[in-house]
């Protein structure tokens, strides 16, 4: 799903213009994403849960070459499906 999708499906549902609906999907997001930068978690109760996780740094192996390649450290976004979610997809 797009996120000119996820407006128009959320402004139908609600009954409010696309504009406001374009609005409070920003806001969402950047709620997330301020909250993931200083490692907190987000949970939407019915979905599952937003959180950060950490990768270690590690070797790799660049496909063209071959070559053994140092793959830095980072921390990545993961989310986390309730069990309510995988249960209603089966």
């Amino acid at each position: 799903m797009s996120k000119k999708e996820m407006i128009d499906a959320v402004a139908e549902k609600t009954g409010i213009t696309k504009e406001n609906a374009s609005k409070a999907i920003d806001a969402l997001t950047a709620y997330i994403e301020k909250t993931l930068k200083a490692d907190g978690e987000v949970t939407f109760a019915p979905l599952g849960k937003f959180k950060v996780s950490k990768r270690e740094a590690r070797m790799g192996r660049n496909p063209s070459t071959g070559e053994a390649v140092q793959i830095p450290a980072a921390k990545v976004a993961k989310f986390l499906p309730s069990k309510a979610l995988k249960e209603s997809l089966n």
